[in-house]
């Protein structure tokens, strides 16, 4: 069991950042779609990269929760404490770092995303073999959170709160261009 959910996590850590590397480009691609701005990285903001990790992560979770549901019942609180975890790693790690250089690099910003991509992964490993977070109203809450998330990446995408965390640093701009 241990070994099948050790690949399932990898295949997950592996999938989620092919995903995330190709949807940084999929709006561009699309020629300004509105559908593909509700998935993919609209511009260079911090939001925008973190989207990019949790919209593959979210949508792998989907398909982990229908086919290891029965084996992991504490799936959905595990994955949103994870999903958490990469995502805050993303602005904690690239402003850490940028603050102390004065500029950002890109091979760095690769990096970071790859890095909160795998401690998502690593936490939820490390936290679904333990059996963790087995409770019921962590369950529903877990998946409160998980969509909570997903419709708070759409809307901000749409409806970007005017913060730095927002601001694309190459235009100035907030959202959508």
């Amino acid at each position: 069991m241990k070994r099948r959910l050790f690949f399932w996590e990898a295949i997950g850590f592996l999938l989620t950042g092919a995903a995330g590397v190709l949807l940084h480009f999929v709006y561009e691609w699309s020629g300004g779609s509105v559908l593909a701005a509700a998935f993919s990285g609209v511009n260079e903001s911090t939001w925008e990269h973190m989207k990019l990790l949790f919209v593959p992560l979210f949508l792998f979770s989907v398909v982990q929760v229908c086919l290891l549901g029965r084996n992991y019942p504490n799936l959905p609180a595990v994955r949103a404490l994870s999903t958490l975890t990469g995502l805050a790693l993303i602005p904690i790690l690239f402003y850490t770092y940028t603050g102390i250089l004065g500029r950002d690099v890109m091979w760095m910003d690769i990096a970071i995303f790859f890095l909160a991509d795998l401690g998502a992964f690593a936490l939820d490993f490390r936290l679904l073999r333990q059996g963790r977070c087995s409770a019921g109203w962590q369950q529903l809450l877990g998946l409160a959170v998980l969509w909570g998330l997903a419709f708070f990446f759409v809307w901000c995408t749409f409806r970007p709160v005017r913060l730095p965390l927002w601001q694309d640093p190459v235009t100035g701009g907030f959202g959508i261009p």
